[in-house]
């Protein structure tokens, strides 16, 4: 789907509805001392073989999330689409 590069939105800095330009989210790493990764590190040891999660059936697409920058006082927020798409491209606004 084709989402403008910026929009109108509101800004809580600012107090009013602004433009702003938005960038996609990225997640950052994982943690190395989550619960999962501490399991998988202890059963490589020796020769125990891979930890195994349980099945978990994860779903194919994901509802979009943007970093939205005010332009006017630099603030930053998410901007959710709450719409379940595969592909997102940020396009410029056709006038």
């Amino acid at each position: 789907m084709n989402v403008p590069k910026a929009t109108k939105d509101y800004c809580k800095k600012c107090n009013k509805h602004t433009e702003h330009k938005l960038k996609l989210f990225k997640t950052g790493s994982p943690r190395a001392l989550a619960a999962g990764n501490r399991k998988n590190v202890e059963k490589k040891r020796g020769y125990k073989g891979k930890y195994q999660f349980p099945a978990k059936i994860k779903k194919q697409t994901k509802k979009p999330t943007f970093l939205a920058e005010c332009t006017v006082c630099k603030a930053k927020h998410y901007y959710v689409i709450p719409k379940r798409m595969k592909k997102i491209e940020l396009v410029a606004k056709a006038s």
